[in-house]
């Protein structure tokens, strides 16, 4: 039995931010011993289909999320536990894709509530501020006891002080913590890949990255042994990640093709309403002088 799952990973979906593929990445959590993991990628859902084939091959459940970074500037994992949540996660990101156009995914909070019955929400914090408590708080109010918090590390000084300070801060606004794993890539040596692609989101050569480089380099698919003994001072955390993958019973194999639902005229069957209004459409084309090859 597992006592951690991995919840926050981007594939090369998130385009110019992920590394490695969906075939890479569950081929790596079957070699660590992941039952499950999480795909979120950032303002899309177009990783789930080659993650649930690179289910299939590896037998690594695939827990299909995305993740939206909102013009507030707050970001959340967004996962379903159910087809009619799944349903309402792919209306909210199709409301930002139209509001932002091509490529991108504009998304402000209060878009959020109306299409929140069923999701589980996971913030991802910066600091224990003022800014995250008023975060929580409407977390918790939109969506209850399926709102969560983020504890992941970025490698810097005073990381175990922030990652302390931001679980007691959850705790306090009776906000579940969950330890992430904030994943980039599959493996240590896909860090170089990592570079390349931020350079090219940069506009620059890797060699004038600099501090544009992410931050932390640590970035890689970790094993559920590395990830319980990294955050073993926060047991209920760990557990939660196990719990929000147990509770998230979608599937994508459950999405069939559902033949549209057709408008019909009254006292007409579908194929005669079909015939009038092409009969119509066609007189009005050619305003009643309907050549022969349409007849």
């Amino acid at each position: 039995m597992t006592h951690y799952v991995e919840l926050q990973v981007l594939t090369h979906f998130s385009l110019l931010r992920g590394a490695s593929s969906p075939d890479e990445l569950f081929a790596a959590a079957a070699v660590l011993g992941y039952p499950s993991i999480g795909i979120s990628d950032i303002g899309t859902v177009a990783g789930v289909v080659r993650a649930w084939e690179a289910q299939k091959a590896t037998g690594v459940r695939s827990i299909a999320g995305t993740r939206v970074d909102l013009s507030c500037g707050r970001r959340l994992l967004l996962y379903p536990i159910d087809r009619s949540a799944w349903s309402r996660i792919t209306r909210l990101l199709t409301v930002g894709k139209k509001r932002a156009g091509k490529g991108g995914c504009l998304l402000h909070w209060h878009d959020l509530e109306p299409w929140s019955d069923g999701v589980i929400a996971i913030l991802l914090p910066h600091e224990a501020d003022e800014e995250n408590l008023a975060a929580l708080v409407d977390l918790k109010a939109i969506y209850g006891r399926r709102g969560y918090m983020a504890l992941f590390q970025r490698r810097r000084p005073g990381d175990a002080v922030r990652i302390d300070a931001l679980a007691r801060q959850a705790g306090g606004a009776g906000v579940r913590a969950v330890v992430t794993g904030d994943v980039l890539y599959h493996a240590p040596d896909a860090r170089l890949l990592q570079d390349v692609v931020t350079a090219v989101r940069e506009k620059c050569t890797v060699d004038e990255l600099g501090y544009r480089r992410e931050v932390n380099a640590d970035r890689a698919l970790k094993s559920p042994d590395e990830m319980v003994r990294r955050f073993r001072a926060y047991p209920d955390a760990l557990q939660a990640s196990v719990d929000i993958a147990r509770i998230c019973t979608f599937n994508l194999g459950e999405l069939q093709y559902q033949y549209p639902h057709e408008k019909l005229i009254d006292g007409l069957t579908a194929q005669e309403a079909l015939q009038k209004l092409a009969t119509e459409a066609v007189e009005r084309m050619f305003d009643g002088d309907v050549p022969q090859a349409y007849t």
